[in-house]
């Protein structure tokens, strides 16, 4: 492969000799395309007509009171699909049909990733198979209705924990043995080279167009950017826009599941070291063995016990700061946006939210905290009511 996207020490391609031939092909495609003036003019223009680009940034009235700053939302929850995770898939999409695929494959946990390469399978007419794990098929039925809907076929995992980890386990075997016909629409900036930097390229939009925002309306960048963290693609598609920009901080939650004194946590960066996860060396959970451990989190989307190369890259040169929330406080931070200002969460950036009151302290009322909402939560509903009443 021409290039083994390494972030520092961080990245590269560690999986089956089978699948070298495989993802060489997929970065071939990436590294041909992701300067054309066609391609991109299309990848656009259906972010524009399509997903509905660009989402808007709005500014939290009784919480900016509140919390003494002023607190502003990148709006990736109105995005059609309902999160961020369209726009990687549009490209992607637009990818594989470049190189002649006839099936789209992918693993997902909230389903938001799931959702999103199932309309997009719809709108060019490609057969879709989606791999989730069946913990996640229950607790993300909407999404899972959603996906049916557009006709793909969601293929449930029984395997481990049921849950994204063991979604791209089985989703990498199946592109292993199908990959002459076959795209693996890759959900986040994690596993094997190029998909770490192919999924950070279709996200940079939404950095791209907040900073842009930001300097419109408040004419000076964010003081702090904050974005949830489970693989990370959302985090990194608006942290990107920032990194050069020394005095912007930016801030990665990760869920901190029941706690982390319980073990139940999905902290890789937080409380994991470097290890080896679906083909790329980056933080994760393991034991003292460098066995991988289950991750927990109340958020599907969050519920993986590894993280990208690029993120455990930004947190050893401490760029950027992480710490992780519990699922008590995900909640009320859910509960509180959406009593408050109106704005239903999904429970991913719910943890971002939780962060805020933390950040905030330590700003002025003219400081803007950035905020990414990530996505909606109307997948969300059944289980937050049922933990609201499991925990009265």
């Amino acid at each position: 492969m021409k290039n083994l996207g390494k972030f520092g020490m961080y990245g590269g391609c560690y999986v089956s000799e089978l699948l070298i031939p495989v993802l060489s092909e997929v970065e071939a495609a990436f590294l041909q395309y992701k300067d054309d003036p066609e391609f991109l003019e299309e990848f656009h223009t259906l972010l524009k007509d399509f997903a509905g680009r660009p989402t808007p940034i709005t500014e939290l009235p009784t919480l900016s009171k509140e919390l003494g700053c002023t607190v502003v939302l990148k709006r990736e929850d109105l995005l059609h699909g309902g999160a961020h995770k369209t726009n990687n898939v549009i490209g992607q999409a637009l990818l594989a049909q470049r190189m002649g695929k006839t099936e789209l494959i992918a693993e997902t946990g909230a389903g938001q990733h799931g959702v999103a390469t199932a309309m997009v399978g719809a709108l060019f007419n490609i057969p879709i198979k989606i791999f989730m794990g069946s913990k996640d098929i229950e607790r993300q039925r909407p999404n899972v209705q959603r996906m049916e809907l557009f006709g793909a076929e969601v293929i449930p995992v029984e395997s481990g924990s049921k849950s994204l980890k063991d979604a791209i386990n089985e989703a990498m075997r199946y592109w292993t043995a199908h990959s002459s016909s076959t795209y693996y629409v890759f959900g986040t900036v994690a596993g094997p080279h190029p998909f770490p930097e192919l999924v950070a390229f279709f996200q940079k939009v939404i950095g791209e167009e907040a900073r842009a925002q930001c300097l419109e309306r408040y004419g000076k960048l964010p003081h702090t950017v904050c974005a949830c963290v489970g693989g990370g693609s959302n985090a990194i598609g608006i942290f990107r826009a920032f990194l050069d920009d020394k005095n912007v901080k930016l801030v990665g939650v990760e869920p901190a599941g029941e706690g982390i004194a319980t073990g139940k946590h999905g902290a890789a960066l937080c409380e994991g070291r470097p290890g080896s996860l679906h083909g790329s060396y980056s933080y994760c959970l393991q034991d003292s063995d460098g066995q991988i451990q289950e991750a927990h989190s109340i958020s599907a989307g969050l519920d993986y016990p590894g993280v990208g190369p690029e993120h455990s890259a930004l947190k050893d040169s401490s760029r950027v700061q992480y710490i992780a929330v519990t699922d008590k406080d995900a909640v009320e931070a859910f509960l509180m946006l959406t009593k408050k200002e109106g704005i239903i969460p999904a429970l991913e950036p719910a943890h971002a939210i939780a962060a805020i009151k933390q950040i905030a302290t330590s700003l002025k009322q003219e400081d803007i905290l950035l905020v990414n909402l990530s996505g909606r939560g109307d997948k969300d509903l059944d289980h937050i009511i049922s933990y609201l009443k499991n925990h009265e």
